[in-house]
């Protein structure tokens, strides 16, 4: 047998986790001396150790943990609880690379600061366009807020066009602006450019205008990493007014 702290050792884990283990009758000690009151631990119990540490970190609370490992719950229901375990790990990987490619968007904006490619930022006129455009609602400007509703949209927009039998005659136009009812929120519009009568229904048929003069520039690359480049515009018209 291994005292508490041995078993610890060979465990991997802290005594004060063992000792709440054994006091929430997850795994209590094989052996306690009735004089000392000291507990005794088998090398059997590091299976149950194990998969108690392994159920802990998939993010089970330690009733579910105790259920699981005394057998409480059927293949089922355990199988049930690690697929809906997966998908929420999943979900929070995928968040998590999102907001990684934010701050290296960030990084990069930080970074271009002082050093603005002028020469990428070009003035013309832009002619009107008829689009199709379905509209929606963002919380803010923030990246985390337009990805989860720009997507959606336009995957909802083709839907439609091809319901309609509309085929798009030229590329995406995506444009943003305050919502009606404030608050920060912003309306923000998924449109592609048609050759189809102007409507209103499921979708919009509209005519964006035509802008004389517009400053413009390319960015190359995913709407996740646009920030630097929204940037270089952003300071170039506040330079050249």
């Amino acid at each position: 047998m291994f005292t508490i702290g041995d078993f610890a050792r060979h465990g991997r884990v802290s005594v004060r986790m063992l000792r709440h283990y054994d006091a929430t009758g997850l795994l209590r000690p094989a052996y306690v001396d009735p004089a000392s009151g000291y507990g005794s631990y088998t090398a059997t119990q590091l299976s149950r150790l194990n998969r108690i540490i392994a159920l802990k970190d998939l993010g089970f609370t330690l009733p579910q943990v105790q259920d699981i490992v005394d057998e409480k719950v059927s293949l089922e229901e355990l199988r049930g609880m690690l697929r809906l375990r997966r998908a929420e790990l999943e979900t929070a990987m995928a968040a998590a690379g999102a907001r990684l490619v934010q701050v290296e968007a960030r990084l990069r904006a930080i970074e271009s600061e002082g050093h603005m490619p002028t020469n990428d930022v070009v003035i013309k006129s832009v002619p009107s366009v008829r689009v199709a455009e379905l509209t929606a609602i963002a919380a803010s400007f923030e990246p985390e807020d337009i990805g989860p509703v720009i997507g959606p949209l336009y995957d909802e927009l083709f839907r439609c066009l091809a319901a309609a039998g509309i085929t798009p005659t030229g590329p995406g136009v995506a444009y943003y602006e305050d919502a009606p009812e404030g608050g920060g929120r912003i309306s923000v519009h998924a449109a592609v450019q048609v050759s189809a009568p102007l409507q209103d229904g499921a979708f919009r048929i509209l005519g964006l205008p035509s802008l004389n003069q517009a400053a413009t520039i390319v960015h190359r690359g995913s709407m996740d990493t646009v920030l630097p480049t929204a940037q270089v515009l952003a300071r170039w018209i506040d330079t050249h007014g």
